[in-house]
């Protein structure tokens, strides 16, 4: 599902095709790098502490509604390409991927009932609030992807490639401004806005791209 609404990153920060070694100012930012990880402690610490008995609760419904641990785990590759390890609410079935990766769909029918409802509110990510505090993740950030799909990614648009220059994010550019991606062509044009972010990161832009993930969350607008 495609996210609605305006663009989080400025109409002027286009990305070029020859473009190779983009200018990421996140890198040399010392400042805004360290005040990034000061607020994702400061938010997600709270967060995490309010959510846990909810997420509580839906792991005790998410036994009772299928078969398999309740809490999902997969790796992906962050920062300087390190893979880590990223947690979820289970909205899947138990052998969803029995047959190799495989990119959810419009109305999968793999995906629980209850899944579902997770899924349109975002509620099965909140166990990625032990990544941010783990420092394996950021709140804002490019998407984190699997190691099997970036091989893909980088070859249909070699760019890909700058996304470890940063944290991924629990939410994205990417995400807020084009939303889910069901196969390797809408993975590339979601890609680019994720790349437009790291040319433009800053404090007043991840402060937009979390307003607008808030008012997603609100709106029910998960796939």
């Amino acid at each position: 599902m495609k996210a609605s609404g305006n663009n989080v990153v400025s109409d002027n920060a286009t990305l070029s095709s020859n473009q190779r070694t983009p200018n990421f100012p996140y890198r040399s930012n010392v400042a805004y790098r360290r005040l990034k990880r000061v607020v994702d402690i400061a938010v997600t610490l709270p967060a995490a502490v309010i959510t846990l008995p909810l997420t509580v609760v839906l792991c005790v419904i998410i036994n009772l509604n299928s078969n398999g641990s309740p809490l999902f785990r997969q790796q992906r590759i962050g920062l300087g390409g390190k893979p880590f390890m990223l947690y979820k609410l289970r909205t899947m079935e138990k052998d969803a991927e029995i047959n190799g990766p495989s990119l959810s769909v419009k109305n999968d029918p793999r995906v629980t009932s209850v899944g579902r409802l997770l899924r349109k509110y975002h509620l099965d990510e909140m166990p990625q609030f032990w990544n941010i505090l783990k420092g394996d993740m950021s709140l804002v950030g490019p998407r984190p992807e699997r190691e099997h799909y970036l091989r893909q990614l980088r070859i249909a648009e070699p760019e890909s490639s700058n996304l470890h220059v940063m944290k991924p994010g629990i939410t994205s550019a990417g995400m807020v401004n084009y939303g889910y991606a069901s196969d390797i062509e809408s993975m590339v044009e979601r890609l680019h806005h994720d790349l437009q972010y790291l040319e433009n990161a800053s404090t007043s832009l991840d402060f937009k791209i979390m307003m607008k993930s808030i008012k997603t969350i609100f709106n029910g607008k998960g796939i």
